[in-house]
């Protein structure tokens, strides 16, 4: 089961709005003859590949994978047909599937057909890599990383607003690998204004992560890195108020627009999961920061913190006000043990 989890995580970034599933096959005599990982959606699942891989000697042996077989027709056919169909002896599966399309039922095919099935081998680490598939199948929203990198004083940026670069080549590439794990990348239309960013993985991730902006009053400037779409795909999400005036010059940019009910960060978020992303980045300045933690769309927090010192008032901090009156009030989050990233230190928080 190990080796299926590690197989699983090689698919990381790739698969939504699937999960992450990797499997390995053993033959009768229990030697390894198949392994198999979920790459990419619409590609074949991690059953399929290790019992290619295994073809005949498969039969009569045992099949290891993080997550229940799916047992419905979507873009491929059922796994458990092919397992059954591969003359397997045993299942040993991490955990149940809560997709309602599943939910058991792919379990139950295969007890049907004779074959023994165990659940729950190494579950609690098959939660752990699947967190974000599973709490958007609970919310209906994707998961939410918040990121944001400041000097010791707690500065996301100088008196001026300037603050490329805070962190340092180190982290900026750790960044990078972040972008590539997650679906979509989430900003505010001040970030664009300040700072004109690109938002990709840098080739990390092929494709690359939609870059979303999300903004009220489409003030936005007419020459940004985002609106060039060759580079990575670009959204841009505000509500009813937003001006006709500028959804029309966005509209003849092509830049494709997404009209919310209202310009919240809840509303954005409903909206990604139902276009598949199961994981976010909100890469945002102090105040969309703010509101997507007071929607409660973020369960993890990452602090880059440099070694300078930037001063400054009024204070340029990550985060505006929250809203609590006394320290009971304040949440508390889990941190992670902290990691050196080249002379920068990476301090994560999540809520579980």
């Amino acid at each position: 089961m190990q080796r299926a989890l590690q197989l699983a995580a090689l698919g990381d970034g790739c698969t939504s709005p699937n999960p992450l599933v990797g499997a390995v096959v053993l033959d009768a005599a229990g030697q390894l003859v198949g392994e198999g990982y979920h790459a990419r959606a619409g590609e074949p699942h991690a059953e399929v590949g290790a019992l290619a891989q295994a073809g005949a000697r498969a039969r009569g042996g045992t099949l290891v994978v993080t997550l229940e077989p799916c047992c419905h027709h979507g873009r491929t056919p059922p796994c458990s047909q092919a397992v059954i169909a591969a003359g397997i002896a045993r299942v040993v599966v991490a955990m149940a599937d809560p997709n309602p399309q599943v939910a058991g039922g792919g379990l139950a095919q295969l007890r049907a057909a004779g074959i023994a099935v165990i659940c729950g081998v190494a579950e609690a680490e098959a939660r752990a890599l699947n967190r974000a598939f599973l709490h958007r199948l609970a919310t209906g929203r994707p998961l939410g990383l918040l990121k944001w990198a400041m000097g010791v004083d707690g500065r996301t940026a100088l008196s001026n607003g300037a603050s490329q670069w805070i962190s340092s080549p180190e982290a900026r590439q750790w960044v990078h690998r972040l972008r590539a794990r997650c679906d979509a990348v989430i900003v505010g239309g001040g970030t664009v204004r300040a700072d004109d960013p690109l938002l990709t993985s840098r080739g990390q991730r092929h494709p690359e992560p939609l870059r979303v902006v999300l903004s009220r009053s489409l003030d936005l400037p007419t020459s940004a890195q985002l609106w060039d779409q060759t580079a990575a795909p670009t959204l841009l999400a505000h509500g009813p108020e937003a001006p006709p005036q500028a959804c029309a010059a966005l509209d003849q940019r092509g830049v494709p627009r997404l009209e919310l009910p209202a310009c919240s960060p809840r509303l954005l978020l409903e909206a990604l999961a139902a276009r598949g992303c199961n994981q976010v980045l909100w890469e945002c300045g102090a105040e969309l920061a703010t509101a997507a933690l007071r929607d409660g769309c973020v369960q993890e927090v990452a602090a880059v913190i440099a070694p300078k010192l930037m001063g400054g008032e009024p204070a340029r901090t990550p985060l505006g006000e929250l809203g609590y009156a006394a320290m009971a009030d304040v949440p508390s989050w889990q941190a992670l043990p902290p990691q050196a990233l080249g002379p920068d230190l990476l301090w994560q928080l999540t809520t579980t």
